[in-house]
């Protein structure tokens, strides 16, 4: 691979003059806090989307291929920019390792991006943190507007797996400078800040959303909110240099950015809408990940980031394996945490054919939103010819408007150039883009679109308690949100033992939280968690500091 470029050179080929980028050491920046609007004359690029099918533990290779893409288009002679989230420390230390991709298909710096950064991470959750002290602190002085202990409903959050921080007892021992009271921790991935930071355009649009946060009710059931304590532009404060767009680049040079880090199966599961705004008027084509399969990041991009960004996908790229579509055939015990089984890796056409349903889901999926889809097979070295080609082959016979095979891991650039010319063929089609809900539409009913024509549930089975809630919400005039259904990625329904194309299963919903600053609805179903635990056997084992003081282990 050849050497990195220093950060003013990748700069200088983006066209960015000094006053446009802030150097954060050799080989990063941050862009200008008016990202979104400074390069309002260029013309507007492409934005291509990429999604997967539901994967297997270890992931199908997404983000791998989104770099790909990337590098893959600029090799074809096309500006291209990608745009991603940056990796949470709860899976680099987990069970997936880094997120800076792998092979020759990396961003770089790779151990920087993976760790701490340009301090984003730290600060999204400091400001949640920082929130949630002065809400103690404003219930327990009792100040107007007065906020009673118990109905408090903002909780704490942590960048790491630690089951044992779900739920906690705050305040032991310190009566009366602390209420005792019970709450939790949720991953900062998971954070109602890090979805603003996510979705915010400005600096004044993230005031605005931090503003709304609703943290927890006076006696009369008043929302109370950080615009109520005062406490709006101390959050933004900490905020305020993470609100811009990081810029790093790939293996092979081109540019990246790479911007905050929402879970898609507990959260929004996507890049920062300022950064895609900013690449798009610095680039032709955008290529942005969304995280987890279609049911769950492509999704929520489509139903809540287009909407803010006012950007559409002009093409979908459907990420998926071999492996992952026989795992489908539910003929494999596999779970996360340890290795795949063997079998799962040799030829198995039976297998793959049984597994199918799977693509064929996710394909009807984006085919609902109007979007055409291109199906790429990200082959890994056990891989064989022979069905790569009827994969590429069965793909076409469901209906994908291309299909390419997929070798960045092995090849970087080279690797992707099939799939980039599809991409490119297919980009200047007139969008069709339709969402499957207006917000006019009630939020039970936003909840059952999504889970019958999405997952194909045969409807939702809402809680007494989240039933309860629902209806506060649209009595406080929040029923025109968005919807954000959290559950599990390994499944399109919320039970991850369900695999291929499940059906005659109703979406259980057990719980509903208001995230009015980041602007939507948030849904629990199933046994979903919003703070995951650590693996028998975690990534941290494996990383290990050199001498030299090289990192090893992240990927």
């Amino acid at each position: 691979m050849p050497p990195l470029l220093k950060i003013d050179q990748l700069a200088s080929q983006l066209g960015l003059a000094p006053a446009d980028w802030e150097p954060r050491g050799w080989y990063q920046a941050k862009l200008p806090l008016d990202s979104a609007s400074r390069w309002q004359h260029h013309p507007q690029g492409r934005l291509i989307g990429v999604t997967a099918i539901n994967p297997t533990p270890l992931g199908e290779g997404k983000t791998v291929v989104t770099i790909g893409l990337s590098m893959a288009l600029n090799r074809l002679g096309q500006r291209a920019i990608a745009t991603l989230r940056q990796p949470s420390l709860a899976p680099v230390f987990g069970i997936k390792g880094g997120g800076a991709g792998g092979g020759r298909s990396t961003l770089e710096p790779a151990t920087d991006i993976n760790l701490h950064f340009t301090g984003d991470l730290h600060a999204v959750a400091a400001a949640h943190n920082l929130l949630a002290a002065l809400v103690e602190n404003h219930s327990r002085r009792g100040h107007a507007p007065p906020l009673a202990p118990e109905a408090i409903t903002w909780r704490r959050v942590i960048d790491c797996s630690d089951k044992g921080l779900a739920q906690v007892v705050t305040g032991l021992g310190h009566w009366p400078q602390a209420t005792v009271r019970e709450t939790g921790f949720d991953l900062t991935a998971a954070s109602e800040v890090m979805a603003i930071l996510a979705l915010c355009r400005d600096l004044a649009d993230c005031r605005s959303r931090l503003a709304r946060i609703v943290v927890g009710q006076t006696p009369d059931r008043r929302p109370v909110t950080p615009a109520d304590l005062g406490v709006t532009d101390a959050l933004l404060a900490l905020l305020k240099d993470a609100l811009r767009p990081n810029l790093v680049q790939t293996c092979e040079g081109t540019p990246a950015l790479v911007h905050a880090g929402p879970f898609a199966n507990i959260a929004h599961g996507n890049s920062s809408v300022v950064a895609d705004l900013a690449a798009s008027r610095l680039a032709d084509f955008v290529v942005t990940e969304s995280g987890f399969g279609a049911d769950c990041g492509a999704e929520k991009l489509l139903h809540i980031k287009c909407p803010a960004s006012g950007l559409v996908p002009r093409v979908e790229v459907l990420v998926c394996t071999l492996r992952a579509l026989k795992l489908h055939s539910g003929q494999f015990d596999v779970r996360p945490g340890q290795p795949l089984p063997p079998g799962l890796l040799q030829p198995n056409e039976a297998a793959l054919r049984a597994g199918l349903a799977n693509l064929q889901a996710h394909l009807d999926l984006l085919h609902a939103f109007q979007l055409p889809v291109i199906v790429a097979v990200n082959q890994f070295p056990e891989d064989t010819p022979a069905e790569i080609e009827l994969l590429l082959q069965l793909a076409r016979e469901c209906g994908a408007e291309g299909a390419a095979p997929v070798s960045v891991f092995a090849n970087g650039g080279a690797g992707g150039l099939e799939l980039a010319r599809q991409v490119v063929a297919l980009a200047d089609t007139p969008s069709r883009f339709q969402p499957l809900y207006e917000p006019s539409v009630p939020l039970d009913e936003k909840l059952r679109r999504v889970a019958t024509r999405l997952y194909g549930a045969d409807g939702i089975q809402l809680d007494p308690v989240a039933r309860k809630q629902l209806d506060q919400f649209t009595s406080a005039g929040q029923g025109l949100l968005p919807v954000c259904i959290a559950k599990t990625q390994y499944s399109l329904s919320h039970d991850p033992r369900r695999l291929g194309r499940p059906q005659g299963f109703v979406l259980p919903i057990r719980e509903v939280r208001l995230a009015a600053g980041a602007g939507f609805v948030y849904a629990l179903a199933g046994d979903i968690s919003t703070l995951p635990g650590l693996p028998p056997h975690p990534a941290a084992n494996r990383i290990r500091v050199l001498d030299d003081g090289t990192i090893e282990g992240l990927s």
